[in-house]
């Protein structure tokens, strides 16, 4: 395994209760006492980085002995799929994994568990990281520790506990959710899928869904001896929403909770595309999650970094709004409402077709700048320009971005592109802008005669071209706080659901009385 460098470093495990342990590592020794349930922990005191491989010794009612420990940089790799993409799936995968000879990354992974019944333990363990190993490692979180095992020439240890398609809201635990009235609607809507969950029923759903795939299967093996199109895909298999990475607090519980203690520097976190629907929500759900989490690991307030939603689904013809536009926004603001925080924009790497972009070389790039420049000291530039004012001078806005030292520049064409503009009507058009220096842009249209506010890259799959000089994406933004249609969304849907559960009532009870 690797220790986190020139820190306290928490070891724990099991014993008889009362039994007294000793840990032995380097010059140190230190004791601890198994608990009425069998836990105990020591702390190490912090030590320097080295590649020489140690050994540490634990003795109580047995003697275990770990052996070719590294002390570096150690890092966690959170999120959903895009988190979870793994290095063989990536542009120039073979490339990669043949390179990836480097005996001083250790990488790790956290099983898949939805529960809501806390874990303590997990069953895993550190591998050197190898051509054999690292192709089925998250892509970006391996890209990133490489970028700093190389940069900083000490051990990196990277712990992968992301899970696919999972909510913000499964990572936090369930009774931080309950005291917070902000989410009672998201907690009732869960409740009431609990009180209804059947298991005999999602069971003859597994049943169902395996005749169908042995039907399917035949009907494809009647296709190609016919020569006849292959039948229409198979749906997925139904998912048991009781163990998924949905459900509130099962991740925290199942996956997050046996590592929490464990000596890191840091996170890097991908993930939104689940709660892009609630992109209003997510506003105060993503500041929460990652307070909680340094709350419960009692380490300060550790980096945690993540990366903002790519561009994706189809381009909009005209202007106007997106959840997903507003959930960039959400994961933008948390920035200057937590210290320690930065987002790696990357507006430009999507694809419109894939939910899951394979440059993830790129993405994990533009991610490690945060730790090599705030957590290590490189004079580099590492936080994409953002807006910091707009004025309205008659026809036109004058929008002022801070750009942290740097300048603004277009990529592949002179013509700026990217922002719509609008008047009192709250009706947007495409805008002409051009620079009108290093930090101002004028925009402006000749069908807007009072400019009211402004918006850049407001859309699901924007078509956009500002950068920094040094290729960092203007930071996608809008001047407006008109409503949010996320927010609208979810009141209708709510709505629509007190209006249907009343008539399923209704119809309930006027069966009853008939009968």
């Amino acid at each position: 395994m690797v220790l986190q460098q020139k820190q306290t470093n928490p070891i724990w495990g099991w014993d008889a209760p009362g039994t007294v342990v000793t840990v032995k590592f380097g010059a140190q020794t230190v004791t601890g006492k198994a608990d009425e349930k069998g836990k105990w922990s020591v702390k190490l005191d912090p030590v320097p980085a080295s590649a020489k491989p140690a050994t540490m010794s634990i003795a109580g009612t047995t003697q275990r002995e770990i052996k070719n420990i590294l002390v570096g940089e150690v890092w966690v790799c959170s999120g959903q799929s895009n988190m979870g993409f793994s290095v063989d799936r990536a542009l120039n995968a073979e490339i990669e994994i043949a390179m990836a000879k480097y005996p001083d990354i250790r990488l790790i992974s956290v099983p898949q568990v939805g529960t809501q019944e806390i874990q303590e333990d997990f069953q895993g363990q550190w591998e050197p990281c190898s051509p054999q190993n690292v192709g089925s490692f998250t892509a970006v979180g391996f890209f990133f520790g490489r970028t700093l095992h190389e940069t900083l020439g000490v051990p990196v240890g990277l712990i992968d506990n992301a899970w696919g398609g999972s909510s913000a809201e499964a990572w936090v635990r369930r009774d931080v959710l309950e005291k917070d009235k902000r989410f009672a609607d998201l907690l009732g809507g869960w409740k009431k899928q609990e009180a209804e969950f059947s298991p005999e029923k999602f069971e003859k759903q597994k049943a169902d869904y395996g005749a169908k795939v042995a039907a399917w299967n035949e009907a494809r093996r009647a296709a190609v001896k016919n020569k006849q199109p292959p039948p229409a895909p198979l749906p997925r298999p139904p998912q048991n929403p009781m163990t998924g990475q949905h459900r509130p607090g099962n991740l925290y519980a199942g996956v997050l909770h046996p590592t929490i203690g464990y000596g890191i520097k840091g996170v890097v976190w991908y993930q939104g595309e689940s709660n892009a629907g609630r992109a209003y929500e997510y506003a105060y759900l993503f500041p929460l999650m990652i307070q909680h989490w340094r709350d419960e690991w009692k380490q300060g307030d550790f980096p945690f970094y993540w990366v903002q939603l790519a561009d994706f689904k189809p381009e909009q013809p005209l202007p106007g709004d997106s959840d997903w536009a507003e959930l960039r926004e959400a994961q933008s603001k948390t920035m200057s409402l937590l210290k320690n925080t930065g987002q790696a924009v990357i507006i430009d790497l999507g694809e419109g077709q894939d939910i899951h972009p394979r440059n993830k070389r790129d993405v994990a790039a533009r991610l490690v700048r945060w730790a090599l420049a705030k957590d290590y000291g490189l004079k580099i530039p590492y936080r994409s320009p953002e807006l910091k004012s707009m004025e309205v001078q008659g026809r036109k806005a004058v929008v002022t971005v801070d750009c942290f030292g740097s300048s603004l520049r277009t990529v592949d064409t002179a013509e700026v592109k990217g922002f719509a503009v609008c008047g009192a009507d709250k009706k947007w058009v495409w805008a002409d802008a051009r620079l009108l220096s290093g930090d101002k842009l004028e925009v402006s249209s000749s069908v807007v005669a009072a400019p009211v506010a402004v918006r850049y890259a407001w859309a699901d799959n924007p078509v956009c071209n500002v950068y920094s000089k040094e290729g960092l994406p203007l930071t996608p933004f809008r001047t407006d706080d008109f409503p949010l249609v996320s927010k609208q969304n979810a009141e209708k849907a709510a709505e629509l659901t007190k209006l249907t559960d009343a008539k399923k009532k209704a119809a309930t009870q006027k069966a009853a009385e008939k009968k």
